[in-house]
């Protein structure tokens, strides 16, 4: 997909069972640079739903409805192939690799200039001269910061957040909601966040959608 254009995220007519019993049923679109927030207690399919869209919905479940992104079909995609970006509530950040090892790993391979791209983005994100370190000697909000870059060099057409700043402490997740939401709304890219925390909803000031299991 051509990363320079303008990118949405459609949800047609999605529903999700298991057992027979309807998990999540929703219809949405995502346009540039929106996030939509869904809510709900545990059980109530959030998870489900993400897997679905992100091409990894274990074989217990049966699903229908079509995932378009960018006017693609993506619905029966292999997870490599959508072109979606996930930002987990760990940084998932590999230890055996630098801090630019890490961030080489979600560039794309045909990118010239990787060393400059990395740079660049550790600036960004206040991590200027932190290539060489070891992630483990990394504060819990540097580690974020890499993985959201490392997400964003990856350059996905739609990406999913999956309570992505659930284990910061109050004054971090301020800064990386702030941070995140920044930089996705920049990009250009349509965004799914899955949340319990009314105050991830607040911060992204955009449609909220409450999941109570089956709707």
């Amino acid at each position: 997909m051509n990363n320079q254009a303008p990118h949405s995220l459609e949800l047609r007519d999605i529903e999700i069972r298991l057992d027979g019993k309807l998990m999540v049923a929703l219809d949405a679109t995502v346009g540039p640079g929106e996030t939509l927030t869904l809510m709900g207690p545990s059980g109530s399919g959030k998870s489900t739903l993400l897997a679905f869209l992100a091409g990894f919905l274990p074989p217990a479940f049966e699903a229908r409805g079509r995932v378009v992104l960018s006017g693609h079909d993506i619905t029966e995609l292999p997870a490599e192939h959508r072109g979606i970006g996930l930002l987990f509530q760990d940084p998932l950040l590999f230890p055996h690799l630098s801090v630019a090892g890490n961030l080489r790993f979600g560039l794309p391979r045909c990118m010239s200039n990787r060393a400059e791209h990395i740079q660049r983005a550790l600036a960004d994100v206040g991590l200027a001269g932190y290539g060489e370190r070891d992630p483990a000697t990394l504060s819990g909000g540097q580690k974020a910061r890499v993985a959201l870059m490392r997400l964003l060099l990856s350059a996905p057409s739609a990406v999913l957040l999956d309570e992505p700043f659930s284990k910061l402490d109050t004054e971090l997740r301020d800064e990386m909601r702030r941070l995140a939401f920044s930089h996705l709304q920049a990009a250009g890219l349509p965004s799914l966040l899955v949340t319990h925390d009314r105050e991830d909803a607040n911060a992204v000031a955009g449609a909220v959608i409450e999941l109570s299991g089956g709707r």
